[in-house]
């Protein structure tokens, strides 16, 4: 990138979205003051109604307009979990004072990518929030190539190739992970508008297992979220018998053997408990077969109904069972920059 020259600041105002309801027509965290009343026949699984989220005050939360501000979704995903290597965490600002005018100004690339506008983008970049290449930027002017560099802004990173396309899909009980099937049960390219897009599914879901299967046409972002060396988490509600017994979760967390190992999950929680039914949320990284059903099984609880509800940090909130939604640039960042790129 190179150095020229302009000036500028701007303002802008900051809005925040009202998160979705949870479970098999989508849903996230709950609440964990003790049992709840379970879920009522034939309504959302585990679903509960939130109100707005709160600002978030935290330290690392930046300061002035946020990126992508006009838009719905993630905008209340919290700081970036970053993953990069440390050699590309310099915080010592580029001020490159070369000539060569090739390249497209930062604060334009930004403003075309729809992060704030020009002015606001300005101020973004003189408050030491926006980096490229992995060097935070302070100087207004410097020239990028969008096609090669990469652009943070707060930590996320910002996704300049407009052919990349990523997506959500809330997979129903009864549909494969597959885009054919050669036994011609319903698969996901049955839910695509688009027929002649060539996405991937990003791991699988077993055909009794519903909630939420990410798309993309991103082949590298796909290895790297189903790579167990990002341990990417993943949250799942569980209904199963009950009643259940104390130290069920501990022992989940302590560890089980399996066939094939050791498995455990990293968090167990009780949500509802209703006679005979017992809802759970568990969070996990592992991305082995069946790992949830199967620790189940190994505690004496089969699995009864089972929904993903979260894969790093997309939600499958309140979107409804069957549908496809194109992430925002939000969703889209933190999981870029929670698997290093």
């Amino acid at each position: 990138m190179t150095q020229g020259s302009n000036s500028g600041a701007g303002r802008g105002n900051q809005r925040r979205s009202t998160p979705g309801q949870g479970a098999g027509r989508g849903a996230s965290g709950r609440r964990q003051d003790g049992p709840k009343q379970g879920p009522k026949s034939g309504g959302s699984f585990g679903a509960k109604k939130q109100g707005a989220p709160k600002k978030d005050q935290s330290p690392s939360a930046p300061r002035g307009p946020q990126a992508f501000g006009g838009e719905r979704f993630g905008r209340n995903l919290g700081p970036v979990k970053k993953n990069r290597p440390a050699s590309q965490k310099r915080t010592t600002p580029r001020t490159d004072q070369g000539q060569d005018q090739d390249g497209v100004r930062l604060q334009k690339v930004m403003a075309n990518a729809g992060v704030a506008s020009r002015r606001v983008s300005e101020e973004m970049i003189t408050a030491g929030r926006v980096e490229v290449n992995g060097e935070i930027v302070t100087e207004l002017g410097i020239r990028v190539d969008p096609s090669s560099e990469s652009i943070h802004v707060d930590g996320m990173r910002i996704q300049l190739n407009e052919t990349m396309k990523y997506f959500v899909f809330n997979k129903p009980r009864g549909v494969v992970s597959t885009m054919e099937d050669p036994e011609g049960r319903p698969c996901v390219s049955d839910f695509l508008r688009k027929k002649s897009e060539r996405l991937f599914h990003v791991g699988r879901l077993d055909v009794n297992t519903e909630g939420l299967l990410l798309l993309t046409n991103d082949g590298e972002l796909a290895n790297r979220l189903t790579h167990p060396s990002y341990e990417i988490p993943k949250t799942y509600l569980v209904q199963v018998p009950g009643p259940m017994a104390h130290g069920i979760g501990a022992e989940m967390k302590n560890g089980i053997k399996l066939e094939d190992g050791i498995a455990s999950v990293d968090s167990f929680k009780l949500v509802d408990s209703t006679p005979g039914k017992v809802l759970v949320e568990v969070i996990l990284h592992s991305g082995r077969n069946r790992i949830v059903r199967r620790l189940f099984d190994a505690v004496g609880h089969p699995v009864k109904r089972l929904v993903r509800v979260q894969m790093g940090p997309i939600r499958l909130g309140d979107q409804k069972q069957g549908t496809i939604r194109q992430l925002g640039h939000h969703e889209v960042g933190h999981l870029l920059s929670e698997v290093g790129m």
